[in-house]
């Protein structure tokens, strides 16, 4: 299937490693031209060198801490600067802040908000007006699962995420611009890894997960490049889990 959008451009956050990475690989793919941004500038050139040798275009790099307080402006004036506009925004930097006490400081949550929800509204807000102008554009958000066991900060802001995309949706949706969110299940990442022991994987694959496995990080790229596509155009204010099965809730 021609998914129709070797002459559209992205901007991935969090695109070093992981599902930022398998993401950019699979829109280098297909012919977009990417900026790509994190933290590691080094994690940032690989990348760059492997995209570049399986053919695709070279990425514009982009090394941003988007805790910085100046990050959005700077990081979608970058990605302006390098490409001209911005066609598809990716917004998948964040990651998890599990907090197991009763009592989490403000600092912490201020942290775990701001990554997960403020940040990613921020850049969307930056890029939104220059996709409506040109009647065309995609918004995907990779978000989290909402059936936390405890309190986490990033989960909360994620939810926040789901609300926020639904109704920019509403908004934006008669000028040719769709907003979506994906929330992984269990993804191979280096997140996983630090977090679960193979024990744990191996017991959670077999009794909680209907496909039995976890899942790799090409297979939710998959859903984010058609999302991405013409071919998706009729598809937004969704949220659709790439978890194997795992999640409990029927909708």
């Amino acid at each position: 299937m021609d998914l129709q959008i070797n002459d559209k451009t992205a901007l991935v956050t969090g695109a070093s490693v992981g599902i930022g990475r398998a993401i950019a690989k699979a829109l280098a793919a297909e012919g977009v031209q990417l900026a790509i941004s994190a933290r590691r500038a080094d994690k940032l050139q690989e990348l760059s060198e492997e995209i570049v040798a399986a053919g695709g275009k070279k990425p514009v790099l982009i090394e941003c801490d988007l805790y910085a307080e100046d990050a959005a402006q700077r990081l979608t004036s970058a990605a302006l600067a390098g490409m001209g506009h911005v066609d598809i925004l990716i917004n998948n930097a964040g990651g998890s802040r599990s907090f197991k006490d009763l009592h989490v400081s403000e600092e912490a949550w201020q942290e775990a908000i701001t990554l997960n929800f403020h940040r990613p509204r921020q850049v969307a807000d930056a890029l939104i007006d220059q996709m409506v102008a040109r009647k065309w554009g995609r918004i995907i958000c990779i978000t989290g699962k909402s059936e936390p066991e405890h309190i986490n900060g990033a989960f909360c802001a994620k939810a926040g995420i789901h609300s926020w995309a639904k109704g920019l949706s509403r908004m934006v949706g008669k000028d040719g611009v769709t907003v979506n969110c994906i929330p992984p299940g269990r993804i191979h990442s280096e997140q996983i890894f630090r977090n679960y022991t193979p024990e744990y994987r191996a017991w959670q694959s077999e009794n909680e997960i209907p496909v039995g496995r976890y899942g790799e990080p090409e297979e939710l790229a998959n859903l984010v490049t058609f999302l991405a596509s013409p071919r998706a155009a009729y598809i937004t204010g969704a949220v659709i889990p790439v978890d194997g099965g795992l999640r409990r809730y029927q909708f």
